[in-house]
């Protein structure tokens, strides 16, 4: 029963991920940018349920920008998940954009990339965030820098913080957390150490049951502060609302 769950599952992922890759080479130029950012939602939406997650939202999701999404990472399905709660430009490590087909997506999506072992490249994409802030954009970054257990959260890298910063942008903290049918994390997402992506998507598809509980926080404003002590009041707020 599994496999077959996993099978059909996979089929209808797959062709939700061709039917995405036809939208937008062929018929995102044609929409506006809020057209777009609503296929996304409304795409992610569809991807979720067939996933077999079933979504959970607390709080209030971002209604327009300039704002800055700071929220703790878990798994590959994170992004799905916040696109799905409202779509925003996420920051990604630049061989996202070489992946076949996801990295089509992910461009058509907004998502700017970034070198993670250059400094100079970091500022570049800093100035690229600031300016798109500036355009009212929002923006989604995972500030751990890596996918963690889903326990406790990793150190916060402040970098990419200094853009909201340096655009007078507002921050809004999101906790993100995998539940099980019975209200335990679950482990199926994960993506951490040696576990592979091919992995994580199998025992995601055989899973009996997830929940993507997202859970928003108040929106910000540095007051004053640098992105390190920012960085790290943010990391306080995800904590205490990952405890909720």
């Amino acid at each position: 029963m599994k496999t077959l769950r996993v099978c059909w599952r996979a089929g209808r992922v797959a062709s939700h991920l061709l039917g995405a890759l036809f939208t937008i080479v062929l018929r995102f130029p044609r929409l506006s940018q809020q057209q777009q950012a609503l296929r996304v939602q409304v795409w992610a939406s569809q991807m979720l349920m067939r996933l077999g997650v079933q979504l959970q939202v607390h709080g209030t999701p971002p209604v327009a920008g300039p704002l800055l999404l700071v929220a703790n990472h878990i798994s590959w399905l994170d992004i799905v998940v916040l696109h799905a709660a409202h779509h925003c430009r996420f920051v990604s490590k630049s061989d996202v954009g070489r992946w076949p087909v996801i990295g089509t997506l992910a461009t058509g999506a907004g998502t700017l990339y970034i070198e993670r072992r250059s400094q100079r490249d970091a500022m570049r994409v800093v100035h690229q965030m600031v300016q798109a802030l500036r355009d009212g954009d929002i923006l989604a970054i995972f500030p751990e820098g890596t996918t963690g257990d889903g326990g406790a959260l990793l150190p916060f890298h402040a970098n990419l913080i200094q853009a909201a910063v340096s655009a007078q942008a507002p921050i809004q903290p999101v906790a993100l957390r995998f539940d099980d049918p019975a209200g335990k994390p679950s482990r199926a997402v994960s993506y951490i150490g040696d576990e592979s992506l091919a992995g994580s998507i199998w025992r995601t598809l055989a899973s009996g049951g997830i929940r993507a509980v997202v859970r928003f926080g108040a929106p910000q404003s540095a007051d004053g502060r640098e992105r390190r002590a920012w960085a790290a009041d943010l990391r306080t707020e995800i904590e205490r609302l990952r405890s909720l």
